[in-house]
């Protein structure tokens, strides 16, 4: 019974198989495939970009709402709301 329980105890914490370094490992591996999956999204939500951008009217909203681009003889008025100036100065604080 002794040598059961000597051989229990060392399988368990002091071989290099044992109980602890599977579950170290076990939760590695969830994390890894957590990881895994916020890619998998993101590599979904960067496709549908591309393709947004590989159209003319989705490259065209793109600078003029991100770089506010013109075209020739046309006039640009950017439109600030008082709620959005504040926000902005508690921010700026």
């Amino acid at each position: 019974m002794i040598i059961f329980v000597g051989f229990a105890i060392w399988m368990l914490f002091f071989d290099a198989n044992s109980f602890l370094i599977h579950h170290e490992l076990n939760s590695e591996m969830k994390a890894l495939e957590n990881e895994r999956d916020y890619y998998k999204k993101e590599i979904i939500k960067d496709k549908k970009g591309i393709k947004a951008l590989s159209t003319e009217e989705g490259l065209e909203r793109l600078a003029r709402e991100k770089y506010y681009m013109k075209r020739e003889n046309e006039e640009i008025y950017i439109i600030e709301y008082e709620d959005s100036i504040r926000n902005q100065n508690d921010h700026d604080e």
